[in-house]
């Protein structure tokens, strides 16, 4: 089954805006600056202002679910999983071995996304179309794919969530379709599964999954052109789907835009590096 990349949604790899540190405006709020931080790989920085947020904004579950992008972007880090060969080779991928994680890490991880989803079912309770709300729920499945598919190896668990993502992505697009962050659960799940061998997209789009690699695609490069949060993210995805499809320029040309955007990230430059 292709996996790679599976579960990689708008998780962690969310940012800020598509400026530079240094271009944040005077109107930014700490969450942008704490996913700036977060990809500088700041990351007890950027867990003191998630925490800050938290601590103002305690009815918010946005907060505790960028807190929680923190930590498994951090373990990510640690664990060396944010190589290009990871996510170009797909053998490799499938047969990793199961990652040891932090056990701190790993309770801060379960805490803030439980929190988080605490939190935005209150929310969703009063007004079940709250774009905030649904949002973070977004968030919270593509982390949880991410954490059971690319650390434990659970890769049924790591579809689930994948799928409950997309599928509150698309309630979230109906409240507000200009949330241009969403299109990349619905993106990357069309694009991971499409990749599949055609038995495996037939059995998968059994279980309700979607495997429409193009529309994947168009729906990545959404949210790369206008989305907010998520759109660095959606950047990187491009640029390794460009590597798969041999599109080597392209793929230079994304990932220096990234390393000139977050200086203090050396996985852009090394990666260029790797280019032929």
């Amino acid at each position: 089954m292709n996996l790679f990349l599976i579960g990689v949604v708008h998780f962690v790899l969310a940012q800020a805006s598509s400026a530079g540190p240094e271009a944040l405006s005077p109107s930014a709020t700490a969450l942008e600056l704490g996913y700036r931080q977060m990809y500088n790989l700041q990351f007890e920085e950027a867990h003191k202002t998630f925490e800050s947020w938290e601590q103002s904004h305690p009815d918010d579950p946005f907060g505790p679910s960028s807190n929680a992008a923190a930590f498994l972007f951090s373990e990510f880090n640690r664990l060396g999983i944010l190589e290009a060969e990871l996510f170009e080779d797909n053998e490799k991928l499938q047969k990793s071995k199961i990652r040891t994680p932090d056990p701190v890490c790993k309770r801060g991880f379960e805490s803030a996304t439980a929190r988080s989803e605490r939190l935005a079912d209150a929310i969703l309770e009063r007004s079940p179309r709250d774009p905030n709300a649904l949002f973070a729920k977004v968030l919270n499945q593509g982390l949880r794919s991410d954490y059971a598919g690319l650390i434990e190896k659970r890769f049924l668990a790591s579809l689930g969530y994948m799928k409950n993502g997309r599928l509150l992505a698309k309630k979230l697009l109906e409240a507000d379709p200009t949330n241009y962050d969403a299109y990349l659960a619905i993106g990357v799940e069309n694009y991971v599964l499409g990749s599949s061998p055609a038995p495996v997209r037939l059995f998968l789009q059994l279980f309700g999954s979607q495997t429409n690699k193009a529309l994947g695609i168009e729906h990545v490069r959404l949210t790369a052109e206008k989305g907010h949060y998520l759109r660095p993210f959606a950047r990187l995805l491009l640029a390794v789907a460009a590597l798969r499809d041999k599109n080597r320029e392209k793929a230079r040309e994304i990932l220096e835009g990234l390393a000139r955007e977050f200086p203090n990230n050396p996985l852009y430059l090394r990666e260029v590096a790797r280019i032929p």
